[in-house]
């Protein structure tokens, strides 16, 4: 099962004020990691053919059959990771001014950076073209949505939101032909504002509805700039689920966001050839600080979501 994780170093035009506006998003920014791995950041050419990460461009070798340090990806012949071009993501919101209990259409246009008119298909990336992530800004809820093609040549979701307050989406996309997107707004919604939570401590125990529990674990000390092994197991009533279901083509999905939000990571598992109570991933972190963990997993038909909070070490 392929995965990608996606760090958000860098936000530009994120929205001020109080409503949505246009042209408000950024590819992704991303740097290397501590050269720990088969693969070569930044190799040059020497005649021959250069492989680089889907997820992570910068991560390239000269040898076929590597994977990504980042995300565990393997890496493809460059003239499959990058077309040349930018990309930003144009998003509107009608009515303009959200309000919480009210019904709101967010609509995502992806566009080539000048050249705003060119169509711009987008590659289905674990069953759907765009995820889109909707948080509030404190990181207490967390929202999983996929805008669906329209005939304006747009993507749009129906989304309410709850409570008024002050909310971030990202968009997961990749252009055919193009590396990995993520586009980042700030939305304000009008009506009563959600009470913000303070998360301050590590959380590495989840408790939800239905007997389910979550337990978060790495292999080493949180540290940034290394790989590190993640997993989380699964019970239910104490007893291990042991009968996941796949969820957008895998086991689980992990979106990591940092406490500002400025950095974002989108985790899937390793191959494994069971279906739990663990799910084994790798990632890693290049900014220190507290970070929300948000697991989603499909079990007894239904979409769950676990969350956790986790310090990073410099």
């Amino acid at each position: 099962m392929n995965r990608f994780l996606v760090p958000l170093l860098a936000v530009a035009s994120a929205l001020t004020g109080c409503s949505a506006k246009k042209d408000t998003s950024s590819a992704t920014n991303t740097a290397g990691i501590a050269a720990d791995s088969a693969a070569t950041p930044a190799a040059a050419h020497a005649g021959g053919h250069t492989y680089a990460c889907p997820m992570h461009p910068e991560v390239t070798s000269t040898q076929a059959g590597q994977k990504c340090p980042k995300c565990g990806m393997a890496l493809v012949h460059n003239d499959q990771v990058s077309n040349g071009k930018t990309y930003q993501m144009s998003f509107a919101a009608r009515p303009q001014q959200p309000v919480a209990g009210q019904p709101v259409t967010l609509t995502f246009t992806p566009q080539e950076t000048g050249n705003p008119t060119a169509p711009v298909p987008l590659d289905v990336v674990h069953e759907k073209k765009i995820h889109l992530i909707i948080v509030r800004r404190d990181l207490s809820v967390f929202n999983h949505e996929h805008p669906e093609y329209t005939a304006q040549a747009n993507y749009q979701a129906a989304f309410t939101f709850p409570k008024g307050g002050d909310y971030v989406l990202f968009q997961d996309y990749t252009p055919a032909g193009s590396g990995h997107q993520l586009g980042r707004q700030a939305l304000a919604v009008g009506g009563p504002k959600y009470a913000p939570v303070k998360f301050s401590q590590p959380q590495m125990q989840w408790r939800g509805d239905g007997g389910y529990q979550a337990t978060l674990a790495f292999d080493k000390p949180l540290k940034t700039s290394q790989l590190l092994a993640m997993s989380i197991t699964l019970s239910k009533d104490g007893q291990p689920v042991a009968n996941l279901e796949n969820y957008l083509g895998a086991l689980g999905h992990v979106v990591v966001i940092s406490e500002d939000t400025e950095n974002y990571l989108h985790v899937h598992p390793n191959e494994q050839a069971d279906h739990g109570p663990r799910i084994g991933f790798n990632t890693s972190f290049e900014r220190a600080g507290l970070y929300r963990v948000f697991l989603q997993f499909n079990h007894a038909g239904k979409i769950h979501t676990a969350d956790f909070t986790i310090t990073v070490g410099a």
